[in-house]
C-alpha cells in the first residue's frame, strides 16, 4: 500500500490518455516523472514534475502541459484540489477519505507495510567491515559495520536478494606480523619474557591465542626457527581472530553470509584469469607512471610496470597491477575478487569503505566496469570518522584491545541498540560525534530514546484501552470506522505514516539507510507533539470510554505509527521497546 505510487500511476495513466487523444505526442519518455511530497505542506499533499520533465520532449510550454494534465486529474474522486504552481508543477491535495482508508490497510499489512518490489529478482552483494584479521573490530569499523548491515536490511525490505560479505585480508604482510605477535604470546605462555617491537601487535586479545597454542604444541616451538612455526601460527592466528571478529559482529546483531579469503586467490590462477580478461580487451600494458605529485622521494625513479588502463573507465591515471620485481600489487587480488563477484551473477555490487580508502574508489569502479562490460554497477560508500566524547571532552576507553577502542567496549558501555541507532544519525560520509552522556540520557536530544519512547507510549495506551475493556486486537482496529478521526493534527500524523513506503524506496534507491533513522525521529516527534495536545484537548485523546468506535479509530492511528516504528527499527537492527526501563 503506497499512496505515492498510486498517484504516480494515476498521473501516468492521465498522460497516456492525453497521448491517445493526441493532445500530447506519442513518443514521450515518462521515466523521470515523479510524484513527491512538496517541501511546504501548505502546497498540498503531493506534487508532480510531469509538465516540467515532458516540455522539452513534447516541444510545448510546461504550463500548457500542466493545464492539460490538471483537466484530466481534476475529475478524479481521490483528488480534492489541484493547482498549477511556479513554471509548471502540479500540486495535489487528496481527499480526506483516502488518508483515512489507508489506516486499516496499514494495520492489516503490519510487518509487510512499506515493503517494496523494486528489487524483485535483483541480486545485490554488500561487502562491509572487511577489517584486517589482526585484532578485534574497533570503533571506526563499527560505523561501517552498522551502516552495511542496515543497508542490507533496507535492500532486503525493498525486495532485493541480498548477500552480506566480508573480505578477509589474509594475504598480506600484516598476517605474518600477526603470526609473529602470536608467537611472542606463545613464548610468554611458556614462561618466557618477551618484548613487542615496532611492527607487532601488543594487544592483550592475543594472550588467549598464545595460551591455546601452548596447549596444542607445548614448548615444541620455543627454540624453533621461524620457518618451522610461522605457517602453523599464521593459520591459527587468522582463525582465532576471525572467531573474535564474528563474535564482535554478533554482539551488534550482524551475521555475514559469506567470508571470502584473499589468500584463496593466490596460487589458484584466479588473479591471472581476471587479468587475462582485461588483457583480452587491450587494457593491460607495460609502461611507466608519471612521478607522484608534490615533493619526490629521494629514491624515486621511473620503473617499468604492468598497468591497467583504468583511466579509460573514469580513473585519474592508469594503475599498476604488478610491481617491477614481478610481485602483485594490492590492486591485483582486489580485481580478481571483484571478478569473482561478477561471475557469481550479482546485478549490483556495493562496497563499504572507511574514509581513508577514498583514493581507491575510482580504480575499483573502473575495474568492475571493464570486467562486466559496463553491465554491473559498483557503488562505494565511504564512512567517515567517529569521534567519542564524554563530559564534553574527547574520550578514550580501555586500551585492553591494543592501541584502539574496540566495538565490544562500545557495546558494553551503551548497548547494541544505542550503538546502531546513533551510528545512523548522520549520513555515512559526514563525521559523527558519539557523546556518551547524550546517548544515554532520556530526552529529545537522544534520538534512539525519543523513537523508543513513542513506541512505548503507544503500547501503554493500547494497554490502558484493554483495561477499559476495549478490544484493540488488530482485527478490531482493521474494522474500525475511521470517521472518528476528524482533527487536522490526526490527519497530519496519518499523512506522515503514509510517507513510509516512499521513504523506503528512496532510501534503497540511493543506498542511504540513515534516511530511515531521520524519518523515524520525525515521526516520533510528530507523535509526541500530538500526544501533548491531547492533554489540553480531550477530543484528541486516544481513549473515549463513552464511545468505543471513536476510540478504535484513534487507536488504529496510534497502532499504525507503532507498526512503522517497529518496521523502521527492524531495518536499523534496533529492537522496539514495549516499555521504557
Amino acid at each position: 500500500m503506497n499512496l505515492f505510487a498510486n498517484v504516480h500511476e494515476l498521473v501516468l495513466e492521465s498522460l497516456a490518455s492525453l497521448q491517445s487523444s493526441r493532445a500530447l505526442p506519442a513518443d514521450l519518455d515518462f521515466k523521470n516523472v515523479t510524484v513527491e511530497a512538496p517541501r511546504d505542506s501548505s502546497h498540498g499533499d503531493m506534487s508532480t514534475n510531469a509538465a516540467m520533465i515532458l516540455a522539452k520532449q513534447a516541444k510545448m510550454r510546461p504550463r500548457e502541459i500542466a493545464d492539460l494534465l490538471l483537466k484530466k486529474l481534476v475529475s478524479n474522486t481521490q483528488i480534492e484540489h489541484i493547482e498549477i504552481a511556479g513554471p509548471g508543477f502540479l500540486n495535489l491535495t487528496l481527499s480526506k477519505s483516502i488518508w483515512l482508508e489507508a489506516i486499516p490497510q496499514i494495520v492489516k499489512l503490519n510487518k509487510e507495510f512499506g515493503r517494496s518490489s523494486i528489487g524483485k529478482e535483483k541480486r545485490v552483494n554488500v561487502e562491509f567491515v572487511s577489517a584486517n584479521p589482526t585484532g578485534p573490530i574497533h570503533v571506526g569499523h563499527t560505523r561501517g559495520a552498522v551502516f552495511g548491515d542496515a543497508l542490507a536490511n533496507l535492500l532486503d525490505f525493498a525486495g532485493y536478494n541480498v548477500t552480506r560479505e566480508y573480505y578477509i585480508n589474509d594475504g598480506g604482510a600484516q598476517i605474518d606480523a600477526l603470526a609473529r605477535s602470536v608467537y611472542l604470546r606463545y613464548l610468554e605462555a611458556n614462561g618466557n619474557s618477551v618484548e613487542f617491537i615496532e611492527g607487532t601487535y601488543p594487544g592483550e586479545y592475543l594472550i588467549p591465542v598464545g595460551e591455546s597454542l601452548k596447549e596444542g604444541f607445548g614448548d615444541v616451538f620455543v627454540e624453533a626457527d621461524e620457518a618451522e612455526w610461522l605457517p602453523k601460527f599464521r593459520a591459527h592466528a587468522v582463525r582465532s581472530m576471525m572467531e573474535l571478529i564474528e563474535s564482535d559482529l554478533l554482539s551488534l546483531g550482524i551475521k555475514m553470509d559469506v567470508f571470502y579469503s584473499e589468500k584463496s586467490l593466490y596460487g589458484t590462477g584466479r588473479i591471472e584469469t581476471a587479468l587475462e580478461e582485461l588483457s583480452a580487451k587491450g587494457l593491460i600494458y607495460e609502461g611507466y607512471l608519471d612521478p607522484p605529485k608534490g615533493k619526490l622521494p629521494e629514491d624515486w625513479e621511473p620503473r617499468k610496470q604492468t598497468l591497467f588502463r583504468s583511466s579509460e573507465y573514469g580513473d585519474d591515471v592508469d594503475r599498476p597491477i604488478k610491481k617491477s620485481d614481478g610481485q602483485w600489487t594490492y590492486f591485483a587480488p582486489d580485481i580478481a575478487y571483484h571478478y569473482d563477484k561478477i561471475s557469481r551473477k550479482f546485478d549490483h555490487l556495493i562496497n563499504i569503505f572507511g574514509a581513508d580508502h577514498g583514493g581507491y574508489v575510482k580504480r575499483m569502479k573502473a575495474a568492475v566496469r571493464a570486467l562486466s562490460n559496463d553491465e554491473i554497477t559498483l557503488d562505494i560508500k565511504l564512512t567517515q570518522l567517529v569521534r567519542l566524547y564524554k563530559n564534553g571532552e574527547p574520550f578514550k576507553m580501555s586500551k585492553r584491545a591494543g592501541n584502539f577502542i574496540s566495538l565490544r567496549d562500545l557495546v558494553e558501555q551503551v548497548g547494541s541498540d544505542v550503538t546502531r541507532f546513533v551510528m545512523l544519525t548522520r549520513k555515512n560520509d559526514a563525521p559523527l560525534d558519539f557523546d556518551f552522556d547524550k546517548v544515554l540520557e532520556q530526552s529529545r536530544d537522544n534520538p534512539v530514546f525519543y523513537v523508543q519512547y513513542a513506541y512505548a507510549r503507544i503500547n501503554s495506551v493500547l494497554k490502558k484501552a484493554r483495561v477499559a475493556n476495549i478490544n484493540v486486537c488488530d482485527g478490531s482496529l482493521i474494522s474500525a470506522d475511521m470517521q472518528g478521526v476528524e482533527h487536522e493534527s490526526e490527519v497530519y500524523i496519518i499523512k506522515k505514516v503514509c510517507e513510509w513506503p516512499r521513504l523506503v524506496e528512496l532510501a534503497a534507491k540511493h543506498n542511504e539507510p540513515h534516511r530511515v533513522a531521520f524519518y523515524l525521529y520525525e515521526l516520533a516527534s510528530e507523535f509526541h507533539a500530538f500526544w501533548s495536545k491531547g492533554k489540553d484537548t480531550p477530543s484528541l485523546r486516544f481513549i473515549h470510554e463513552d464511545n468505543v468506535m471513536r476510540s478504535l479509530s484513534k487507536l488504529a492511528v496510534a497502532r499504525s505509527v507503532a507498526i512503522v516504528i517497529s518496521n523502521g527499527l527492524g531495518i536499523l537492527g534496533v529492537q522496539p521497546m514495549d516499555e521504557m526501563r
